[in-house]
């Protein structure tokens, strides 16, 4: 839902495939492991290799905005062969963030530590009040950003409790058995081209030179900060659009 505002935009110049990562939105929501492999970014990746497949391409470009940035990522050194250009939007690499944290980081991503606690105890907690944790988390973007059209879309999805453990059981994935992934591909970069737009009102604006951090894991990288915050699909979506349409155009 992110990329409303951007998508048939795009589509007007590039074939658009929007799909919901596993456990978001109406895609499939299998039950967590104790490994927490099925929602780890390698899971991930793969259903996306295997729809892009399905519908008959072999190589692509890929945008992720977050967590679709994570799994990208992943797709990137799992499938090269297959990633043409990867664009991510507001984040650094998972392992940068773990091995960096800071009372500010902590602070800001505080989510990150109360979802990867033990179920059903976050999915408890969230279960009790979904549209005030769920308003509270949007409650980041500029005023008017996330339409009401939008936010009732959000809401029917993260109402369903399946959903909420597959969120957590992403995030516990990330803490885990994604970092035994990262660390085993330390002497791997990302092989194709990487455009990286962030936040200028965000924690990783605030904590990390995000062109030098993705650098560390990247042939090439390019990239800008944009204005408003973390949803900049939806609260920048011009400099957004333009800025991903230059990339692929390149």
């Amino acid at each position: 839902m992110i990329w409303h505002k951007i998508a048939p935009r795009l589509a007007k110049d590039f074939s658009v495939v929007v799909a919901d990562l596993r456990g978001y939105g109406d895609s499939g929501k299998p039950p967590g492991r104790d490994d927490h492999f099925g929602y780890s970014k390698r899971a991930m990746a793969q259903d996306q290799i295997e729809v892009m497949q399905q519908l008959g391409f072999q190589k692509f470009a890929l945008a992720g905005h977050d967590r679709g940035g994570r799994v990208g990522h992943r797709m990137a050194l799992d499938h090269p062969e297959r990633v043409a250009k990867l664009a991510v939007l507001d984040i650094v690499p998972t392992r940068k963030l773990f091995h960096t944290v800071t009372k500010e980081f902590a602070t800001a991503y505080y989510h990150w530590f109360f979802l990867i606690q033990p179920a059903p105890f976050p999915e408890t907690l969230i279960g009790n009040s979904v549209e005030y944790y769920l308003r509270r988390n949007l409650g980041r973007a500029i005023a008017g950003a996330i339409t009401e059209e939008a936010f009732a879309e959000y809401l029917r999805c993260f109402r369903d409790p399946a959903c909420i453990h597959a969120s957590c059981e992403d995030y516990r994935a990330a803490a885990s058995i994604d970092l035994a992934h990262d660390d085993a591909d330390l002497d791997s970069k990302i092989a194709c081209p990487v455009l990286a737009l962030w936040s200028e009102r965000g924690a990783m604006n605030r904590l990390y030179d995000v062109l030098a951090t993705w650098r560390e894991r990247a042939v090439q990288v390019t990239g800008k900060v944009l204005p408003n915050g973390h949803y900049l699909p939806e609260e920048s979506p011009e400099e957004t659009l333009a800025e991903i349409k230059a990339f692929l155009s390149s």
